[in-house]
């Protein structure tokens, strides 16, 4: 399938919120569809917003838009917050914990952890400067595409260990 962000330029500004943990498919279904539906319609001071989203490994939620034709205003940003929220809410979804790391393990699965487990990980030798963490801090859709996932020493991760 198609992701509706592939159709934006690569400096489209994004925002990635991180789910508490993996979605299950009926989630990820569901998750896409309405942020789709939401994006679709999403206005900023009466301008339609060419925007896109997508679910990325059952886990990422990205909403992007393509600001060279109309910039997203405080209020269409608040507006799409809240939309999450009440999505998560509704879900029974955390979206909004920056305190939560994501990672590769050796096998390829990905983990979602807190801070302090995240440093016991890597103090322990779990995790290495070689692991793939997960961005979530990433500003534009070219980022998301080439450094969402990196070596955790290549990351502001590194500084939290």
């Amino acid at each position: 399938m198609k992701s509706s962000l592939d159709q934006l330029v690569s400096d489209s500004r994004i925002w990635v919120y991180g789910a508490e943990r993996a979605l299950t498919e009926a989630e990820t279904t569901t998750v896409k569809t309405r942020v789709q539906e939401f994006v679709a319609g999403w206005v900023s001071h009466r301008n339609e917003l060419k925007a896109g989203a997508d679910v990325l490994y059952n886990r990422f939620l990205v909403v992007a838009v393509d600001e060279t034709e109309a910039e997203a205003s405080g209020c269409s940003i608040d507006g799409s917050v809240r939309f999450i929220q009440e999505l998560g809410a509704e879900l029974g979804i955390d979206f909004f914990n920056r305190m939560r790391f994501s990672y590769r393990d050796d096998k390829g699965n990905i983990h979602t952890v807190g801070r302090d487990e995240f440093k016991n990980l890597y103090r322990s030798g779990r995790l290495e400067n070689d692991t793939i963490v997960f961005d979530p801090l990433v500003k534009e859709l070219g980022e998301l595409r080439q450094i969402f996932e990196r070596p955790l020493e290549d990351s502001w991760h590194s500084r939290m260990v």
